[in-house]
């Protein structure tokens, strides 16, 4: 909020966090809709972008409105409207895109969970698994489009992150890199097109690897990254250098995590100076804003897992048999956390 803007009074900051689902659904709407792309080359009336999506003109109106209200899109004139920074990023072309990362954390599933988020109060366990029926993992094996749209805010997010990993950390001396649960590859594909003499090997399950495999030919590294199917808590495969995971060992409590870290020690038996690096948040304690502690609340309803704070970290890899060497911040809201086999 802007320094010339007063200050909400309590009752309206609670209702403005009670009425946030209204925004998030509007958002929803807008990606859907590809309305930033539409507004790629300038200003349109609301009714023009309405006829240009297949939308009614009104509706789209009034939802561009509450969304320029809190910065995304600008009324510019009356009915008319621009893009803003923050809707810039809401296009599918622009290279530090959220637009696939927006649909999926507002898509309809998600509400659906999110109403049952009393379960996982009360009980600690997902919600998801009560909204739906089943884990959230097996619900996306069994619905393709949910699927699709998951692995594409996964590849979104990577590509808005990757830069800022690979210009903090070196990951120089490392031959065989492999990527555990990696989903459509983007990071480890980043990296090795940084890193041309390095191999890699990316791992996850069968759909998911199918949906990889055309994306790796296309970038040209079919001859340098192998597409392994596998199950992470049952095996990884052996041989490489250094384990690289980003965003999935939260996914899990502590002992399924544990279970993952257990199968990559065993895989890197011989390996002397054998690594686990993972991509993850790492909450820091008091009430400063940070993206971890909302995805946290995710973890605890979704897949049943955590983000954790560096001494938790140090704690379960500890368990594992890794001791913890570093934290290396970077510009984006994961840190590079490394760890060396024992």
């Amino acid at each position: 909020m802007s320094a010339d803007r007063p200050q909400p009074s309590p009752a309206e900051h609670v209702l403005q966090i009670a009425t946030g689902y209204i925004l998030s659904s509007a958002l929803q709407v807008a990606a859907q809709l590809n309305l930033a792309d539409h507004l790629a080359a300038g200003p349109r009336t609301a009714a023009d972008l309405a006829h240009a999506a297949g939308a009614h003109a009104d509706a789209v109106y009034r939802i561009l409105r509450i969304l320029a209200m809190v910065g995304i899109f600008d009324e510019v004139s009356p009915r008319t409207f621009a893009l803003t920074p923050a809707a810039d990023v809401l296009r599918k072309d622009h290279p530090q895109s959220v637009r696939d990362m927006a649909e999926w954390m507002s898509e309809p599933m998600h509400m659906r969970v999110y109403a049952d988020i009393m379960h996982s109060a009360k009980t600690g366990q997902p919600a998801a698994d009560h909204a739906l029926g089943m884990p959230v993992f097996e619900y996306f094996r069994a619905n393709s489009g949910v699927s699709d749209l998951f692995n594409r805010a996964m590849t979104n997010f990577s590509a808005a992150v990757i830069p800022a990993v690979l210009e903090a950390y070196d990951f120089s001396g490392i031959d065989l890199l492999v990527d555990v649960a990696g989903g459509h590859g983007h990071v480890l594909m980043s990296i090795l097109q940084t890193y041309p003499r390095m191999r890699g090997v990316l791992m996850d399950v069968d759909h998911v690897i199918a949906g990889a495999q055309p994306k790796i030919a296309a970038a040209g590294l079919s001859d340098r990254c192998e597409a392994v199917v596998a199950d992470f808590f049952a095996s990884v495969p052996g041989g490489g250098d250094a384990y690289i995971m980003k965003h999935i060992i939260h996914d899990w409590d502590d002992e399924r995590a544990l279970t993952i870290l257990h199968n990559i020690h065993t895989a890197q038996e011989g390996k002397a100076s054998a690594k686990v690096i993972l991509l993850e948040a790492v909450i820091e304690p008091g009430n400063a804003p940070d993206l971890g502690k909302i995805i946290d609340v995710e973890m605890l309803i979704m897949p049943g897992g955590r983000e954790r704070t560096a001494d938790e970290f140090k704690a379960l890899f500890d368990r594992a048999g890794y001791n913890l060497t570093r934290i290396v911040p970077t510009q984006s809201p994961l840190k590079v956390i490394e760890a060396a086999r024992r």
